[in-house]
Formats: structure tokens, sequence, C-alpha cells
């Protein structure tokens, strides 16, 4: 709908009418009908001319402004269009009982607070996964290494789960129906069960190598990732069963403070800008300082390590064998000392002497915001 300019003259004087108008197709192509006039809408603003026609648009379908307190013009426009309608309805011969149809201009109510709705599915999040998952050609990655369709598509929804939602395997399957990923894939979901997902990771894990490789390939490709600092550090996973069939689940160094459960120490190495680069289980009971060598070795077959590389490590293996295997590979490191090296500073920062205090400005979202101290 829109509105528009009628004017004409009489003894001299000329007079202006505004006209709502409305755009109909017809057999003889498009013509504007007239809804109703306006009248002279010289006082109003002429921006305000296209807001209320919006509202009247909106008020004969029944949407009515939450904000909009001044209804009284609107509703009487649309009153009268309404029984303008209504006559032309009763003007029409009325229908055969054999075909019944709804009056032209029969407006229904919706109640909001009686609306359900069923079988929804959350699509946002799994669709700008799954466009990423596309863009680094993972499903070709896991093509080439021989794994079929449906694999590929349990993958990826294994892997959006980790991202959006993580669940358990056992939780998985539901969590996968509540989403549009039946849609995006064009597949069933409905018989799912937990066992496929365990499936998927066993027949991954002979692959890792080539996988990590090939989907380093594509992020450098894609991001232009810098290849001069790697961050190393481990973490480790408990188990509170017997784990009588995984050989590397030992007894160890506890992160997690359940020194009485077996558990895998797992090593990660990272790349400047947060992108995992390759990844190693250790047996639980292995010292850190002993896993140094063997990343480095994974990092050289994954991304062509090069001379003069910085490697970052933490305090559990700045030791001086590992500080050394360093240099001989002709790499760079950052190391956080050991305590026993640090003490022997600590006198030096006694005297605050030459310290700068660093500002750190609140949000602005947050003025409440309380921000810790440096000093450099």
């Amino acid at each position: 709908m829109y509105i528009r300019k009628s004017s004409r003259t009489y003894n001299g004087k000329t007079y202006t009418n505004y006209v709502l108008v409305e755009s109909v197709v017809t057999p003889k192509g498009p013509r504007q009908k007239t809804i109703c006039s306006l009248g002279d809408l010289s006082p109003r603003p002429r921006q305000e001319w296209l807001k209320l026609a919006r509202k009247i648009e909106d008020a004969l379908v029944g949407q009515n402004d939450l904000l909009d307190r001044d209804t009284n013009e609107v509703a009487e426009i649309v009153a009268g269009l309404r029984a303008r309608r209504t006559n032309e309805t009763h003007a029409q011969a009325e229908p055969s009982a054999s075909s019944p149809r709804t009056p032209a201009g029969a407006l229904i109510e919706v109640d909001p607070s009686r609306v359900t709705t069923e079988q929804h599915r959350e699509a946002g999040p799994v669709h700008v996964g799954n466009q990423f998952w596309q863009r680094l050609g993972l499903d070709q990655i896991l093509r080439d290494r021989g794994l079929s369709e449906a694999t590929c598509r349990l993958a990826c929804a294994m892997t959006l789960n980790r991202l959006i939602a993580p669940v358990s395997e056992h939780a998985m399957p539901a969590w996968i129906r509540r989403t549009a990923l039946a849609d995006i894939f064009g597949v069933s979901f409905d018989a799912l069960e937990e066992d496929p997902l365990y499936e998927v990771l066993d027949k991954l894990h002979p692959h890792r190598a080539a996988i990590e490789t090939a989907l380093i390939e594509r992020e450098r490709s894609l991001f232009n990732l810098d290849q001069t600092i790697y961050l190393y550090d481990l973490t480790s996973t408990y188990f509170e069963g017997a784990c009588a069939h995984n050989p590397k689940a030992k007894l160890g160094h506890s992160r997690d403070h359940r020194s009485d459960c077996k558990q895998l120490v797992v090593g990660l190495v990272l790349n400047r800008d947060g992108f995992a680069l390759t990844h190693e289980i250790f047996a639980g009971n292995t010292r850190d300082h002993l896993t140094l060598g063997t990343m480095i070795d994974r990092l050289r077959q994954r991304v062509e390590l090069k001379e003069g590389a910085t490697v970052v490590v933490d305090r559990g293996m700045a030791f001086d064998d590992n500080l050394a295997e360093i240099k001989a590979r002709k790499l760079h490191y950052i190391v956080a000392s050991r305590q026993p090296e640090r003490n022997r500073w600590l006198a030096e920062f006694e005297d605050t002497d030459g310290f700068t205090p660093v500002l750190r400005e609140p949000s602005p979202l947050n003025p409440a915001q309380k921000k810790t101290t440096i000093e450099v």
C-alpha cells in the first residue's frame, strides 16, 4: 500500500486529498485500487505518511503496534475499510454449497499465548558450522582416507556438537534430532543410536596423522597462518573404570586431583593464532619433560617445521636437557622458569622504582568492571 496525492480546483481554490492505494493484479495487468480517503494530510509531516500506510496495512491483518498509543485514527480508517469490504462481499453472488469459501476480507485473529510448536529444530549454529566444515574441505579429506559418506556425516555432526553444545556420545543422538542436521544432510536420524558414533571414532583414529596434515594445509591456504611460533602444553583425562584393555591408562600425576584413577596424558600444539596443529596421547604416568622430543617430531611431520621457529613451553619442560634439545634442532624457545630459578631474581623485583603501571580501562558496556593492576 501507498499514499497518493489527489488535487482539484473549484471556484479558484485548490483542494488536496490523500487516498490510500493498493496495487492489485488483474487479468489486464497491475492496477491501483483506492482503499479509502485519508483527507487532507497537510498538518502531518510528509515522512509520517508512509508510516501511517504501514500502520493501516498491519492493522488490516490483525497486527497491532505495541508502542503506538495513538491508534484512534488508524482504527477509524480500518473500521470504515472493513465495512466497505463487507458490503462488497454481500453484493456478490452467494457461492454454491459444493464450493464453500472464506468471504473476501475475512480476518483470523491469533492468540499468541495459545500457539505451540512441535518438532522444532535449531538451524542457525549447525548451518554455520556445516558451512565451515565444507570450506575446510573436511568431507573430501575424510573420503580420501576411504571413509564412507555416512561416516563423514556423523563425523561432521559430532564435531559440530563439540563446538555448539558438547555432550557425551550417549546423549548426542537426541541432540542431533533437535537440530536441523537431518534437513541439511537430507537423511533421517530418527533411529540413530550411540554405537555408530563410537564406531566413527574408531574409524577416524588410524587416519589421524593424515587428517591433521591435510587439515593444516587447508587452514594455511584459507587463513594465511603464521609458521614461526608454536605453543605446546599438556593436560590429562582420567577414567573411573579399571581400563584393563587400555595399555596407556596408568596412575600418574593427576591435574584433576584424582590420583586414585588411571589416566592418559594429552599433548597439544597450537600456532600463535590458536589453530590446533597436532596432538599425541601418552601413557598416564609419562613425565611432561619426556614428551617434548616426540611432539617436535610430530610437528616437523605435520607442518614442515623450519629452523629458527620459536617453541613456547611451560615450566614442566624447563629442564636443561629439554632446552638443549630445542637448540640442537636449531629452534628458539620461550619457557617459564622453574621456581628455584625464579627465586634468584626475587630481590630484583622488591624495589618498585622504574616500574610503570599499565592502566586498563573498564569496558564501556560495564562501567562497574574491576580491572587488575599491571606494572611493567
